[in-house]
């Protein structure tokens, strides 16, 4: 009898662990993805402008506003006449510096390419990776053209494969399109189900 109610109170404090982690999780990756987020912030305003350091108490996040606040004002003058000439001026300039071309080019076209693809439901698509009967969510960037294609005599087609849970990073992996499944995901959709860990439900 001893010996059951000790099993049994081991079963319930394994199980209490066990809830807790899986409370904890998702509470101590906010909070770290918070404090990158603040601290990331910091660097970016300026400290002339930034309340904290003139104030008694410091305000946590207000970094974040200044900095949304900073990015949304880029944004709206960009989309004016004297910004779109402005950022012609940086864009040729950038282009010109034989080392920063190369990565300014490069992520100006991925940034280019999934901006183009919002809304379009058709650019999320799975593979089997990374092996047979295993199958990764990614993004369906362009199709394949030049060298590889007339070497490969396929129709390839560029698939951006996201890691879990940081999307920013991942893999390129070139796929015959007709090895590819394409889905009615939106792009937005298929982002939270990846930094989720699968667990986010998608939209009908």
């Amino acid at each position: 009898m001893a010996n059951k109610k000790k099993k049994s109170v081991a079963l319930k404090l394994r199980n209490y662990f066990v809830t807790g982690v899986i409370v904890l999780i998702p509470i101590g990756f906010t909070l770290y993805l918070s404090k990158f987020l603040i601290n990331f912030s910091t660097r970016l305003v300026p400290s002339g402008l930034n309340p904290n350091t003139y104030l008694t108490y410091a305000i946590p996040g207000i970094e974040i506003i200044l900095t949304i606040i900073f990015i949304t004002v880029v944004g709206g003058l960009s989309l004016s006449f004297l910004g779109k000439k402005f950022l012609q001026i940086i864009d040729d300039l950038f282009k010109r510096i034989p080392i920063l071309r190369t990565i300014y080019s490069a992520i100006g076209q991925m940034t280019d390419s999934f901006r183009n693809q919002e809304g379009n439901k058709k650019s999320v698509v799975l593979v089997e990776y990374p092996r047979k009967d295993a199958w990764a969510v990614g993004f369906a960037t362009k199709e394949n053209s030049g060298e590889i294609k007339s070497k490969t005599n396929k129709n390839l087609i560029n698939v951006f494969v996201p890691t879990t849970p940081n999307p920013t990073s991942g893999f390129l992996l070139m796929i015959p399109k007709e090895d590819l499944i394409y889905l009615d995901m939106s792009f937005e959709e298929a982002s939270k189900f990846i930094v989720s860990a699968g667990t986010s439900k998608p939209k009908n």
